[in-house]
């Protein structure tokens, strides 16, 4: 059994077949799916999706590239819902910053982070963490507050070895991109990892992993990662689908 801890099930490119997807990710045995809330907008749909998949979850939250649409309020209103699991996903990403007043936008992201952090802690629920391109700030405000907080996750961790520092609060999000043949620093890193804290995820539809690059992602296919987790780590697949489902159990309580 696979649980994909981060797919964006609420994204318009799945409108057309959900049932389709849904359907492969069983035949591939990904039992339960968890769709991170990404923009204030989606939750509503995120939400009527768990509702009508017993094995679909969700978590509230605002990712740095939707920072005006912050709204604490609707947070916690959605956060009461009984299939909400977690706080995210939320962070820093510095990626694309804006041609002035980068300080400014910087700053705004910080604040958001910031406050979902906060709520985290407040409800006790794990947290979603998005990193890119901001390390040195995501780890100097998440060691303020890892003491506080039940838990979380790096979505999407990428190979930061500063990072690892997290490793007693946080686990680490593991997808495609461990398939892809020029990205090297991940798999060196991977073995790094307590197996504790692995989680698997697709971020679907992003990061489609070989041999499927390039076409829209979905749950079933993360049993590529699965594979590629067993090839680095020297485990059956079946031990990486126990140890990292076990994980994702104990972490977002479902």
């Amino acid at each position: 059994m696979i649980i994909d801890t981060h797919c964006h099930l609420d994204d318009e490119s799945f409108e057309a077949d959900l049932t389709a997807v849904l359907e492969r990710a069983k035949d591939a045995n990904i039992e339960k799916i968890i769709i991170p809330g990404a923009s204030i907008k989606d939750l509503p749909k995120a939400i009527r999706i768990s509702e009508e998949q017993k094995n679909i979850f969700f978590a509230v939250g605002v990712h740095p590239y939707h920072v005006d649409e912050m709204d604490e309020s609707v947070l916690r209103k959605f956060a009461k819902h009984e299939k909400c699991v977690a706080v995210g996903e939320c962070g820093l990403d510095y990626y694309r910053l804006p041609e002035s007043g980068i300080e400014e936008y910087k700053a705004r992201q910080k604040e958001v982070f910031i406050a979902q952090i906060k709520l985290a802690c407040e409800l006790k629920k794990p947290l979603i963490v998005h990193i890119r391109d901001a390390n040195e700030d995501s780890l100097s405000i998440l060691k303020e507050y890892e003491d506080k907080l039940v838990g979380g996750v790096l979505h999407c961790y990428n190979a930061s070895p500063i990072l690892l520092e997290l490793s007693r609060t946080f686990y680490y999000g593991i997808g495609g991109v461990l398939t892809f043949k020029n990205e090297k620093k991940l798999g060196a890193i991977l073995p790094q990892i307590p197996k504790e804290r692995l989680l698997i995820e697709t971020d679907a539809p992003y990061l489609t992993p070989v041999p499927y690059r390039g076409e829209r992602n979905e749950p079933a296919r993360t049993i590529f990662v699965r594979d590629k987790m067993s090839e680095i780590l020297n485990l059956s697949g079946d031990e990486i689908e126990r140890i990292t489902t076990q994980n994702a159990l104990k972490l977002f309580a479902i």
